[in-house]
């Protein structure tokens, strides 16, 4: 039976915590994340709220049009990690604790939203989204970097497979088989522009390697 003291916006996987931490560093400089990561985050402006931070991989990346980033971020050891990033970035971070599905923040308070490789683990993605639809302003942006369901039927079918399976227990409750923009669109969301692309983009492909990247804009008011 769970504490009766414990936070109910903190989730613990210290086990997954330390190996994504590794994972996402070794990514960002041998895998092409880290300029991927510059991508996503370019031209962004105004105030920003981020979910699903991890250990603040972003945070260097942001530009100075950005005036404060409010980062979402559940599990205590990565939290404490993203706050150390938050220390070191040439723009205003606050890292705070706090699940997708339920953001402690006001509605339509921002400017812009990230999630980045986030969508897969959030236990009820539509909530999280409906989330994120309210705290933008109309026509506000959300930028998006996920990975998801692969194009070709039999790597599909292993996703799906692995997803009722060993996949999410061993990886912090990641799922590969969704479909990350189709849930952006049936939350209201206008996709802009995506690109698909692999990652890595040489080698045998994972599970996980199927990502998109792209711009939607929340609806008016």
């Amino acid at each position: 039976m769970p504490s009766p003291h414990r936070d109910p916006d903190s989730v613990e996987h210290p086990l997954f915590a330390r190996f994504y931490a590794r994972l996402s560093t070794t990514a960002d400089t041998r895998g092409g994340v880290r300029e991927l990561r510059r991508e996503l985050l370019h031209g962004v402006s105004g105030r920003v709220v981020e979910i699903g931070a991890g250990n603040g991989l972003n945070f260097a990346h942001y530009p100075r049009a950005v005036s404060e980033v409010v980062a979402v971020e559940p599990e205590r050891s990565l939290r404490r990690l993203a706050v150390d990033a938050a220390l070191r970035t040439e723009v205003p971070v606050d890292v705070v604790p706090g699940v997708a599905e339920a953001l402690p923040l006001k509605s339509e308070a921002f400017d812009a939203a990230v999630a980045s490789l986030v969508l897969c683990t959030v236990r009820d993605l539509p909530r999280a989204l409906a989330e994120l639809y309210r705290v933008l302003r109309p026509d506000a942006e959300l930028r998006f970097f996920e990975h998801g369901r692969a194009p070709t039927p039999g790597m599909a079918a292993v996703q799906r497979t692995l997803d009722r399976t060993v996949w999410p227990r061993l990886f912090g409750g990641c799922h590969t088989s969704r479909d990350p923009v189709a849930a952006i669109e049936a939350a209201g969301f206008r996709v802009t522009s995506r690109r698909t692309l692999r990652v890595p983009e040489r080698g045998p492909a994972l599970p996980s390697s199927y990502c998109v990247l792209g711009t939607a804009r929340r609806g008016p008011a």
